[in-house]
């Protein structure tokens, strides 16, 4: 079973910063990449920032020079570093994992996980 463990969100005012972590554990053969989207109530879930296990990454054009997305692969964990952080961030912001399980016959499996949500509410 493979769990995620997100911390780091909360009440900034307009301008503030934050810092999300989302930490992966469980039975993991292997990480394609970790990601941050981001959902507000009557709006599809969007994506934030990615990140591959390569370390190449990947933002929404709204965030870019803004938020910075990084990983400690030892530790199956990837950040969210937010700064300048605007009222129409304000969302429920969520980890995904897309990893690979593999069985006892060698077979690999590729899955998906998701996070159970942090709340960052930017606001005066």
């Amino acid at each position: 079973q493979v769990q995620l463990v997100e911390s780091g969100g909360g009440l900034v005012q307009p301008g503030g910063s934050l810092r999300l972590s989302c930490a992966a554990s469980g039975s993991i053969f292997g990480i394609n990449a970790m990601s941050w989207y981001r959902q507000v109530p009557g709006k599809q879930r969007e994506l934030v920032a990615s990140i591959t296990s390569g370390g190449k990454t990947n933002y929404a054009y709204s965030v870019k020079g803004r938020f910075t997305i990084s990983r400690d692969n030892a530790k199956n964990t990837v950040y969210l570093q937010m700064n300048s952080l605007k009222p129409e961030d304000t969302a429920v912001y969520y980890c995904n994992l897309d990893y690979t399980v593999r069985l006892r016959d060698n077979t690999v499996y590729q899955l998906e996980r998701w996070g159970q949500g942090t709340q960052v509410t930017v606001s005066s």
